[in-house]
């Protein structure tokens, strides 16, 4: 069989990594070249598009080094039992193929992980030779994103992290139930520890020294991880109890949620359709629950999975009617981050109005509150909900979904 041409390995590599939803660009501190020395800034097929906290669309060479693989991992399609194209890229066609693809300005970055050659050491030491290339050959200052490896040499991980901006750690399923079934290969207590060993690094780093002096860099964007939702039987609540303990645990800046999508060849341990993408939207709405307006897990999802038919703000406030209607002008600030229609900065700006005057309904228009949402749950001088009590009513009148989906 012929060899494959490093376009037809793009093709394949960049195929096999759109799998991968543990990909984004935000929260580094920027490497700027505008002082003409080096490539790449931050800002500034195989391309995918992330978005920064600012709302800026960043895009990342997003491949695989290889889709070989010594596990068999029953929801991969790169299992070493799948009938699937091979490819494999050398360190250098790496290296080669993101300065490209940056000098004809396709990407701001790369994002890389791979399948298990060998064993992860051997893998993990390509991956790391493919980003120190990078940083101090040609002095790039795009932004790099890792998979790391399991397993691994801990100083190859500490020499990835000293390079990359992000590291990721997936931990595939959200139970040691689900990986004993369909990933026995995997040891849950070694992903645990790679990312606890990446935490300590990072903490590591932020501490100054006995001489004053900072420690290098260590993935200042944080590490990430993704679940795969829909190919067990796990449900919302046991999802995002998972999250929260893996946010609290190992400081991570992003847990991931990929729909599980049916693969060729599969066991018949899998289903054979893919959840409603509509699922892993709900999950991302939780999460950002979670981390930006102060709910808990238990309160998000106590038991079983979220509804489908509204977002998880609005079912939160619908089954506690008791603390509503809201006095806008004098609730505390963690009941008004819960009003359905009222952003982080919608509420920051709210306490910032309000201590110099009251507010009114136009007010809240004009500090971008959602007040179709907000209306039955808030009153001001000028405004009182009335009618608008029953819940039943309101989920029928907020359930259709959107043209477009949106966080709340």
């Amino acid at each position: 069989m012929p060899a494959l041409t490093l376009q037809e390995k793009l093709a394949v590599l960049s195929d096999a990594a759109r799998y991968d939803a543990s990909c984004a660009s935000s929260g580094t501190s920027r490497r700027d070249s505008r002082d003409g020395k080096g490539l790449g800034s931050t800002d500034g097929n195989g391309i995918c598009h992330s978005f920064t906290p600012d709302g800026r669309c960043v895009s990342l060479l997003k491949i695989l080094m290889t889709n070989f693989c010594i596990f068999d991992c029953a929801y991969c399609v790169n299992r070493v039992s799948s009938n699937v194209q091979r490819a494999r890229f050398t360190p250098e066609e790496v290296v080669d193929l993101t300065l490209e693809f940056y000098r004809r300005n396709y990407i701001e970055g790369l994002f890389l992980s791979s399948g298990i050659i060998k064993s992860p050491d051997d893998t993990m030491r390509d991956m790391v030779r493919i980003v120190r290339t990078l940083r101090e050959v040609h002095d790039f200052r795009g932004y790099i994103h890792l998979k790391t490896i399991p397993g691994a040499d801990p100083d190859l991980v500490a020499e990835a992290g000293r390079h990359a901006d992000r590291l990721s750690v997936n931990i595939e399923l959200p139970t040691e139930a689900s990986l004993a079934a369909f990933a026995p290969e995997k040891d849950p207590a070694e992903i645990r520890k790679h990312m606890a060993d990446i935490r300590l690094r990072r903490e590591a780093a932020g501490d100054a020294s006995h001489k004053g002096t900072q420690a290098p860099k260590f993935v200042p964007a944080g590490q990430s991880t993704q679940m795969i939702v829909g190919a067990d039987a796990t449900d919302d609540a046991t999802i995002l109890k998972q999250s929260a303990r893996l946010y609290g645990s190992y400081g991570l800046k992003r847990v991931y949620y990929s729909a599980f999508s049916p693969i060729p060849d599969a066991t018949a341990k899998l289903p054979l359709v893919n959840p409603p993408l509509l699922r892993e939207h709900r999950l991302y709405q939780a999460d950002w629950l979670m981390r930006f307006y102060e709910f808990s897990a238990d309160e998000i999802a106590s038991d079983g999975n979220l509804d489908l038919a509204i977002d998880p703000k609005l079912a939160w406030a619908l089954q506690n009617r008791q603390h509503f209607p809201l006095d806008v002008q004098r609730a505390p600030r963690e009941m008004l981050l819960r009003v359905p229609g009222f952003g982080t900065k919608t509420v920051e700006r709210i306490l910032s109005a309000r201590r110099h005057r009251g507010l009114r309904y136009d007010d809240l228009l004009r500090m971008g509150a959602s007040l179709r949402k907000a209306q039955p749950f808030i009153t001001l001088a000028d405004w009182s909900p009335g009618a608008l009590t029953d819940s039943d009513t309101l989920k029928a009148k907020f359930a259709p979904a959107p043209t477009q989906l949106s966080l709340f």
